[in-house]
């Protein structure tokens, strides 16, 4: 048997034992938001890895513990795995058809919170090394390990943590939390992740809420106020009218438009699947829309809260309103400059009484499409999917990729098991069992063609 096929043969005879370790993994709740079982969960990885020959240690910081796990190989060569082990909180939980933190299978998947976003490619990765350590004796290639509590709120303690251990994360490229294929079931490589600056604004105008028919006339209404703050954001024509806020922006290159031509038109599909009946700004569809999509940075309003929003009538003057709101960022964008261009521009409009609070953020990272690290991944994922990966030059999402890129100077890859229906963050989060196998051969065949 060559070494792939012995590979392969250990990855299918084990499958089931892997969708076990998977299941007791997703069966530990560990929702960063609400500080729910972290400590448990990185136990847990801590454990997983050292069961592989890692030598592993649970590091804290100021929020959830960072689990870090290092094993030598034969090459000098060093590989970074990031991966986070918090996941979202699973409401509303009546919309779920099985119970979210009991994993169940179903025609071909895997249902659980957490098991796409982002269990599964941990266990999945691991299996892979399992199967190159019954092939070989030993790993190719130092690999290590950084997996982090508080991915799903905005990785707010990474960053430093990570400048604060630069040596001790030093390699050679990094592999990235996710990946997956696209509708068409092409495998995909992302290369660079938006930034964010998330914040929540508020106004207080009252000091409790008033029966409108005594306040309407005379009281200041803090749901207007927000409405009318708001409002100053952003135009009919979608231009964000914070001034400077397009100042740091670098457009889209001739490599990227190049790589965005390549890619499929997403106007049909996205009409499709999310009900979308027209596109803002008179984008019809092609390059123009998958540019748009990822190299424009937006504000957006998240949420929008004041007064009664109950069954029937309540004629109140609400005495607060409040509104989450990000900013996706693109390169050279950062959030702590938008941060201040808020600011400013709410006191130059006369919106002085509208409170930010910064709820987190990052900015944009990419990696070069032409980095020999991306040929080898892209390259190896041909056996597995019968076709190379796609590059796409960025996508919308964020991620704290920016100090994996920027402080520890890695090209970072993205590869993984997601699918456009895995409904990460929504009820009934679910991964394909086709795609935990393929993404396992996947990995075996980046780590040892990454090796030489």
């Amino acid at each position: 048997m060559s070494d792939f096929k012995k590979i392969d043969a250990y990855l299918e005879k084990n499958f089931d034992h892997s969708l076990e370790e998977l299941k007791r993994y997703v069966s530990q709740p560990s929702i960063s938001a609400q500080n729910l079982g972290l400590k448990e969960c990185a136990l847990m990885v801590k454990e997983m890895l050292e069961k592989r020959g890692f030598k592993s240690q649970i590091m804290d910081t100021d929020g959830a513990p960072v689990v870090f796990g290092e094993r030598k190989g034969k090459s000098s060569r060093t590989l970074l795995i990031y991966n986070h082990y918090d996941v979202q909180p699973p409401e509303p939980l009546e919309l779920w058809e099985s119970p979210p933190f009991e994993p169940e299978i179903r025609a071909g998947k895997m249902y659980g919170r957490g098991v796409s976003d982002d269990k599964s490619h941990l266990t999945s990765r691991l299996f892979a090394l399992d199967a190159i350590l019954d092939a070989e004796g030993d790993l190719p290639c130092n690999i290590k390990f950084i997996v982090e509590g508080e991915e799903e709120t905005s990785s707010v303690h990474l960053h430093d943590f990570i400048r604060d251990n630069l040596s001790l994360l030093k390699a050679d490229a990094c592999i990235w939390e996710f990946g997956g294929v696209d509708h068409r079931d092409m495998p995909m490589q992302y290369l660079g992740l938006r930034g964010i600056c998330y914040v929540e604004l508020s106004v207080e105008s009252l000091g409790t809420d008033v029966h409108s028919g005594l306040g309407g006339s005379i009281f200041p209404n803090a749901a207007w106020r927000l409405v009318w703050a708001l409002n100053s954001l952003k135009g009919p024509d979608e231009r964000i009218l914070i001034p400077g806020f397009y100042d740091d922006v670098i457009p889209p290159s001739a490599r990227d438009r190049e790589l965005m031509d390549k890619l499929p038109d997403v106007a049909d599909e996205y009409k499709t699947r999310y009900g979308v009946k027209d596109f803002i700004k008179g984008l019809k569809g092609g390059t123009d829309l998958k540019i748009e999509e990822v190299f424009t940075p937006t504000c957006t309003i998240c949420g929008l809260t004041s007064g009664y929003q109950g069954p029937g009538s309540k004629t109140v003057q609400p005495a607060r309103a409040s509104a989450k709101v990000d900013f996706r960022l693109v390169p050279a964008q950062k959030p702590e400059d938008i941060l201040k261009k808020l600011r400013h521009h709410f006191d130059a409009q006369g919106f002085s009484d509208v409170q930010i609070d910064y709820l987190g953020g990052e900015p944009a990272a990419r990696t070069d499409p032409d980095d020999p690290f991306i040929k080898i991944v892209v390259d190896t994922s041909t056996e597995i999917y019968e076709t190379p990966m796609e590059i796409v030059p960025m996508v919308g999402g964020s991620g704290p990729s920016y100090p994996f890129v920027h402080d520890l100077g890695l090209p970072v890859a993205t590869m993984g098991l997601g699918y456009p229906d895995t409904r990460a963050h929504a009820p009934n989060e679910n991964i394909r069992l086709d795609l935990y196998l393929k993404h396992a051969k996947h990995m075996a065949r980046v780590v040892k063609e990454f090796a030489k």
